[in-house]
Formats: structure tokens, sequence, C-alpha cells
């Protein structure tokens, strides 16, 4: 399927719909107001990759206070390999001829793979 009709299909789906259910209430009812203004859509992904990334450090500094320091290391090892994953493969949704949508789907790489993140750690630090 090529990239422009992911992209249609991406502009005619509910805003709501982008919204995780680890997203923050704000962030559903700041994309319904967006009302598929690119700009607006952009202030509301930046917003909650945010409230994410407070959530995912939150959820990181948990679980390493819970291991011990060779568990530690490995951690930190995989959470800076995660860290460069993330922000390469976030820069590559980021099309120069893919219009503005290419913008919020780079954002929203960004803030999707965040929550994630986020939610795995949290996982892991869970008995």
């Amino acid at each position: 399927m090529p990239s422009r009709t992911i992209m249609a299909l991406f502009l005619t789906m509910p805003l709501s719909v982008l919204a995780a259910d680890s997203y923050s209430p704000q962030f559903s009812r700041c994309l319904d107001k967006a009302n598929g203004v690119t700009a607006a859509m952009i202030a509301c992904i930046a917003s909650e990759t945010k409230v994410q990334d407070a959530r995912l450090n939150s959820n990181y500094n948990a679980l390493m206070a819970s291991l011990n320091e060779s568990r530690k290391k490995e951690l930190l090892e995989a959470q800076r390999a995660w860290l460069k994953f993330r922000d390469l493969n976030c820069k590559f949704y980021y099309d120069p001829d893919g219009g503005s949508i290419a913008t919020v789907s780079a954002n929203h790489c960004f803030l999707n793979t965040t929550e994630q993140r986020a939610s795995e750690l949290k996982e892991l630090s869970q008995p």
C-alpha cells in the first residue's frame, strides 16, 4: 500500500483512535478539538509526549531501584539502545516529500514509542 494511501487512512480515522489507553484523557480531548488541523495536532502530541516522557522516567527509576548493580548496568545499556532506536526510527517517519502529515506521523511515532516503553518498564517492575 503506498504511503499516501496510508496517510489518507490516517486522516480519515477519528482522532481519538490515536490515543492509547495509557494516554491522558486530556490528549484525547485535545485531538478532538484539533479537528484535523496539523499545528493543533502537533501541539497535542507534544504536550502528551511530555506526560509520557515523565511516566517513562518514573517507571525507569522505579525499575532501576529494584535491580542489583549488574542488572542496572544491563537496563542502562538497553535504555540507551532504545533511545537511539526511537529517535532514528521516528526520524524516518518524517518524509520530506510527505507534506504536513509526515510531521504529524513523526511526532506521533515519538509519542507512541515513548508510551509503549513507559508501559513496558512498568510491567518489568511488577513481580
